[in-house]
């Protein structure tokens, strides 16, 4: 088996997770590349737990079932305020920069996941083969129903799947960023998310926000230039639960997605031509930060002088970071996006893509 591409840490945050996080281990501990010669570096910060978390990992440490990792398990207690994920993924990602410094790898990898995923064998190799071409690398959430399939809920799944995938073949058709080529995924959450250590520090860290601590890293990596790989070769099976340990996490999704099968809750997403102005205004910025026009675009597009100071075209080392900064002004101002049921959107997209594709092809 090649080597590996440098050295990595795998940071988790895990609360009341005695059940899940011992098999999360296991999967760790079975990572491609990697002996108890050559171990895995792990950093999991269990905060806050009631349930015997920390007893479940002594134990399989005690059996010799972690001998592949280089565990380092750190116990917190955050005040009620701060206990939540944000924190929790910060401090775990935070412990592992300070590992690969410690060491003499500021450039070496930090990979986060839940403590109730389940990974593949090559999920570690496959993020850093991705990170060799991105700054951030974004891993496909499969939903795992864990022995309990409901056949509806899987269909209901399957078409909020398709409804996505076709707004990626939306921007395909208009727009394809040529860092995340097709086949593509959608996902950057902490249930998959690997970047530098180096990158970590210098976008700040990660924000310690009760929800949205994922996409809030990954937004700030974007605006400071970095691209973001959604690798088809990195998939992370993350729980169908519906009690969760993260507020407004996965589990209240699937929480919605249930009702919604089960007692008919409306299930309304963004409209397509909502994406196709979102995709051809990203487009537009593109164009005009190359052809040396940003700041007449963004006047152009209603922003003013504090807009402008506040994106910093001069300062924006690229073409990504200028249009990152220039939508969230933009968006900010956009109001709700114009909503529909599932299956009209899907039709829409469809219908929208088709005729993008004939008209190329005409």
């Amino acid at each position: 088996m090649p080597a590996l591409p440098g050295p990595a840490v795998v940071c988790i945050p895990a609360r009341n997770e005695a059940e899940r996080l011992p098999r999360l281990l296991r999967a760790l501990a079975a990572q491609d590349g990697f002996s108890a010669a050559a171990p895995l570096k792990v950093v999991v910060v269990v905060n806050n737990c009631t349930d015997g978390t920390v007893e479940a990992v002594r134990a399989l440490e005690g059996a010799g079932a972690l001998d592949t990792l280089s565990l380092r398990l750190i116990e917190a207690t955050f005040p009620a305020a701060e206990a939540h994920v944000g924190t929790a993924r910060r401090r775990a990602l935070d412990a592992g920069a300070d590992w690969l410094e410690s060491e003499g790898a500021p450039a070496g990898a930090l990979l986060t996941t839940d403590a109730d995923a389940r990974l593949a064998p090559g999920w570690v190799a496959a993020n850093l083969r991705a990170l060799e071409r991105a700054e951030i690398v974004g891993g496909r959430l499969v939903i795992d129903d864990e022995g309990a399939a409901d056949s509806s809920l899987a269909a209901f799944h399957a078409r909020v799947e398709r409804y996505w995938s076709g707004v990626r073949a939306l921007e395909d058709a208009l727009d394809p960023p040529p860092h995340d080529p097709a086949p593509r995924h959608g996902d950057h959450t902490g249930g998959s998310l690997a970047l530098r250590a180096s990158l970590y520090r210098a976008v700040g860290g990660l924000p310690a926000l009760p929800r949205g601590e994922d996409n809030a890293l990954v937004g700030a990596v974007q605006r400071a230039g970095g691209r973001l790989r959604h690798c088809p070769d990195v998939s992370v099976l993350v729980s169908a639960r519906t009690a969760g340990r993260a507020e407004g996490g996965m589990a209240t999704e699937m929480l919605r997605r249930a009702r919604v099968v089960r007692e008919g809750e409306a299930y309304r997403l963004p409209v397509a031509a909502h994406w196709e102005r979102i995709i051809l205004r990203r487009a537009a910025l593109r164009r005009a930060y190359r052809e040396g026009d940003a700041p007449a675009a963004l006047l152009g597009l209603g922003l003013d002088a504090d807009d402008l100071a506040a994106i910093d075209c001069a300062a924006c080392p690229n073409d990504i970071a200028f249009v990152e900064r220039a939508h969230a002004r933009l968006e900010a101002r956009d109001g709700p996006a114009a909503e529909c049921g599932l299956d009209e959107a899907v039709a829409a997209l469809d219908a929208r893509v088709a005729a993008l594709r004939r008209d190329r092809a005409a």
